[in-house]
């Protein structure tokens, strides 16, 4: 090869040398120049804040010595709302409400942390909307321990293996959890708090279609709260109920002929496609959670009480019993009945109003009830997640 063909190879290309760019074009160049002053005083207030935080969870560890000392709760859920809902109520903008809640929350869990960990049972396993629930209540700074029934959840909290745990109570479409509610009648546990999550269900497989796929999997509930789309766009597809949705979404990434219905967070944790999202046949599709514990929590502001009754079995016994509220202008807000398992069409009725039970009106109600009712149990006081 020449001299001159060398010189010809190595030479740029036309083009590359009219595409080549020494540096950031001027629009570029204009919009960093404006950004710079905000970001540095960003910068400026995120090592205000960093400061803010640090000097507030040295208070917090401050708190927990005196609470050592006295041997008081390290979670008190009635006074982490009276927090949040001061916060808020302060809030100028523009951040939401939801949003400081979700902060504060964070902010609280964090601190708490540093003080004691918290263990939290729940029905499991990793994924659920039971576990989201959770977090949501407790926030992340928190040990989730899952279990493989709602049983096991009432025993590890009864056994003190755990703090507390979160059980689902209701869903909007579907009614109450009826495992739930035979084992707040059998357990010496207090509901401390309540959790409302929207439930968002989410078809999902280990391909990125249906392909090869004979059977869906899920919790009864979940199957039961997406029936009619199910039946609308897979009506061939044999439906299967498992322990949880979260179990069903490990059978789907394990075994391609299984389609399973679960959160978002399900399809993360086993890395498989969703199919198709929100299909709950109910947009406001929401499920209820109860937060068990042998905490009694005291007045947040507002409260609401839950209850078990059971009346003699005689004419008008139910309307006789649930005077008292009325007369003492307590509002009812659920009524759920169940079969007392007698054998004698007895029933045990569920009832939540609105307020604490220290509360005058309702300790004057309850104590009418506890007269005129043949079986009364307290579950407990607790904020109201409204």
């Amino acid at each position: 090869m020449t001299e001159q063909d060398k010189s010809r190879a190595n030479a740029p290309e036309p083009d590359a040398e009219r595409n080549d760019t020494s540096g950031p074009s001027a629009q570029e160049q204009a919009l960093s120049a404006d950004l710079a002053p905000l970001r540095n005083q960003i910068d400026a207030v995120d090592r205000e804040l960093l400061a803010l935080l640090n000097r507030r969870a040295q208070l917090a560890l401050d708190v927990g010595e005196v609470k050592k000392k006295y041997g008081a709760p390290v979670f008190r859920p009635e006074r982490e709302l009276q927090v949040i809902r001061k916060v808020q109520g302060a809030n100028p903008g523009p951040l939401l409400g939801e949003s400081v809640a979700s902060i504060w929350r964070e902010v609280m869990s964090a601190c708490r942390g540093l003080e004691k960990p918290l263990e939290i049972a729940f029905l499991g396993p990793a994924g659920t909307f039971s576990e989201q629930a959770l977090y949501a209540h407790f926030g992340h700074e928190v040990t989730g321990v899952p279990c493989t029934t709602i049983d096991e959840v009432f025993r590890a909290v009864e056994a003190g293996t755990v703090e507390y745990g979160v059980v689902p109570v209701e869903n909007s479409t579907e009614g109450a959890v009826s495992r739930t509610l035979d084992l707040f009648l059998q357990t010496s546990l207090k509901i401390s708090g309540e959790i409302a999550l929207k439930v968002h269900h989410n078809l999902m497989a280990s391909k990125p279609d249906m392909t090869g796929v004979t059977v869906v999997r899920a919790h009864a509930q979940a199957l039961a709260q997406c029936q009619h789309w199910l039946a609308a766009n897979y009506p061939h597809l044999e439906r299967q109920a498992v322990s949880s949705n979260a179990e069903a979404a490990r059978m789907a990434s394990e075994d391609p002929t299984v389609a399973a219905i679960a959160g978002e967070s399900a399809a993360n944790r086993y890395h498989l496609h969703i199919i198709r999202s929100h299909i709950q046949d109910d947009p406001h599709n929401r499920t209820r959670f109860a937060v068990i514990g042998r905490y009694e929590t005291e007045p947040s502001g507002s409260d609401q009480t839950s209850l078990i009754l059971s009346v003699p079995n005689k004419a008008g016994a139910v309307y006789q019993l649930l005077a008292p509220l009325a007369e003492n202008g307590v509002s009812m807000c659920r009524f759920e009945s169940r079969p007392a398992r007698s054998g004698a069409w007895e029933y045990y009725f569920y009832v939540d109003v609105e307020g604490h039970q220290h509360e005058p009106a309702v300790a004057r109600a309850i104590e009418e009830l506890r007269r005129n009712a043949a079986y009364l149990k307290v579950l407990g006081s607790y904020p109201s997640s409204k």
